[in-house]
């Protein structure tokens, strides 16, 4: 009779030992939930690498303008921070010096005309040499270059904007004197508007071909993204920090008349990859071990609610040691993003859906 009580009891005792085995227990025996993990979908658009950095608009370009001609100023119309339209008047000198010279340099012109007449007709009756014909039409041509310059002087008088500009400085009160050549008023050229960015010279030789960058920038003054096009790079480095500075230009019509230069605005870089099959995963979602690189790619049971996740190998690579970019995996697979760690094969899981009160 007792082997065959010892032999019930052993039977007994086996059937929790047999669900300890096929089932996940909490320290108080209890069955243990199933886990909810974070799933990403391997397929959709080719992966983008981005780099953010800190941008400044900027000018074309900026000038200072001064006379070609000296004098006193009697009109200086130019406010700073002021939009100027291309060939408004800025500046005007007293037009007065500069009329009469120009008065002056018609008077001798028509007088030195008068000198090469006489002079030609006296060599037609042979009462004159041709010489002094010759010195008379030379005095006749040096009044005419002296009449050019006192009309080029008089134009010169006044100064007009060359370009959209907005007034960044003046620089000489208003009835000053003022010498050829003196900065007046400093003007940003704003006919287009551009935007610069330093680039680490690492980052800067590693993309040789820039064919398959984008730009665009964001910045309180926009309503969303803005396209940029890249213009220009100083080919030299920044004496500190080993940079280039890179120039992009801001499309015509998505300029507000609110920018000025200075003004902070991010600009990010997009690099498409070329291979699109590529998706980038956080480091999180990639095991890497002497065997190779793996992920864990969930499947479906069939009511859909659950699955139960796998080890899959991967092809990674990684450019900026933040985001993994992983090839290999087919469009249709979902990974789990983290927790792996805490998985193992064959485990049943459900997708996580966010949190929920009751």
């Amino acid at each position: 009779m007792k082997p065959t009580i010892l032999m019930a009891a052993i039977l007994f005792l086996a059937v929790p030992l047999h669900a300890q085995d096929t089932e996940v227990l909490t320290p108080s025996g209890d069955v243990a939930p199933i886990r909810a993990v974070k799933l990403i979908q391997a397929g959709g658009e080719a992966t983008q690498l981005e780099r953010v950095f800190f941008g400044q608009v900027a000018a074309r370009e900026t000038v200072d303008l001064s006379f070609e001609v000296g004098g006193r100023l009697i009109m200086f119309d130019a406010q700073e921070g002021q939009f100027l339209d291309e060939g408004t008047q800025i500046a005007a000198m007293d037009l007065a010096p500069f009329e009469r010279a120009v008065e002056r340099a018609t008077l001798q012109l028509a007088q030195a005309n008068r000198d090469l007449t006489r002079a030609q007709t006296l060599v037609q009756s042979n009462a004159a040499s041709a010489t002094q014909a010759e010195n008379a039409e030379t005095a006749r041509d040096l009044a005419a270059v002296s009449l050019r310059e006192a009309t080029d002087a008089l134009d010169d008088a006044a100064l007009h904007a060359p370009f959209r500009a907005l007034v960044a400085s003046r620089l000489t009160p208003n009835f000053a004197n003022v010498l050829p050549g003196q900065p007046i008023v400093r003007l940003h050229d704003m006919s287009e508007v551009r935007v610069e960015i330093d680039v680490p010279e690492r980052l800067f030789q590693s993309l040789s071909d820039v064919a398959g960058l984008s730009f665009v920038g964001t910045s309180p003054l926009f309503d969303g993204e803005v396209p940029l096009i890249l213009r220009e790079f100083n080919a030299e480095t920044q004496s500190i920090g080993q940079s280039y500075r890179v120039t992009f230009a801001l499309p015509s019509t998505q300029v507000p008349t609110a920018i000025i230069p200075g003004a902070s605005m991010t600009v990010t870089a997009r690099l498409r990859s070329t291979d699109t099959t590529a998706i980038a995963l956080p480091p999180s979602a990639v095991s890497i071990t002497n065997d190779g690189a793996q992920v864990m790619v969930y499947t479906p049971n069939a009511e859909d609610e659950n699955g139960t996740v796998g080890l899959v190998p991967v092809n990674v690579a990684s450019t900026n040691g933040t985001q993994i970019i992983v090839t290999g995996l087919g469009p249709d697979l979902l990974i789990v993003g983290a927790g792996m760690q805490m998985l193992r094969a064959g485990e049943t899981v459900r997708p996580f859906t966010g949190m929920s009160v009751e």
